[in-house]
């Protein structure tokens, strides 16, 4: 997917919800309710701040933050604080016509697992959402393979729009 970065920078503020992944770190009870928040720093060129949370088992939340910088159709993550040090290569690779849903493509660095996720915008009901992916997976820059290997974290049902 081409997305220029005014679209980008449009799209992504604002919170986001995993609503399935391939990615292990979000398939384990350690990390529940994985979400990503972006807000813009930069427009030229076009640099994120992103905060991305999760609940541990003793529903605390804990907190990953980074800056992202658009490269090459893509973003740089860097990490902030104890993150520092490292660093991740993502894309968005699809978008609804709402631009309520979003997939993204990782690529495996020392902070990351290769994968994609699906992420809804917080806020929002999908209806068929699996379906909706599943008719499109090309709109979506899903392999089939890919499609096939999500799981889809249906404990978001209760918690999208809080």
């Amino acid at each position: 997917m081409s997305t220029d970065d005014a679209v980008l920078a449009r799209l992504l503020p604002g919170g986001w919800l995993v609503a399935a992944t391939n990615i292990p770190a979000w398939l384990t009870a350690d990390r529940v309710g994985a979400r990503y928040t972006w807000e813009v720093l930069s427009k030229d060129p076009l640099v994120l701040a992103d905060d991305v949370s999760y609940d541990n088992p003793h529903g605390a939340t804990q907190h990953i933050l980074g800056i992202d910088t658009e490269v090459d159709g893509g973003f740089v993550w860097r990490g902030r604080g104890l993150q520092r040090f490292s660093s991740a290569h993502w894309s968005v690779i699809g978008v609804s016509d709402d631009s309520t849903l979003l997939t993204l493509r990782f690529s495996r660095s020392r902070a990351t697992q290769a994968g994609v996720s699906v992420l809804l915008r917080v806020g929002t009901r999908p209806r068929e959402l699996r379906a909706m992916i599943a008719h499109d997976t090309a709109r979506f820059g899903l392999t089939p393979e890919d499609f096939a290997t999500l799981t889809w974290i249906d404990r978001h049902a209760s918690t999208v729009g809080h």
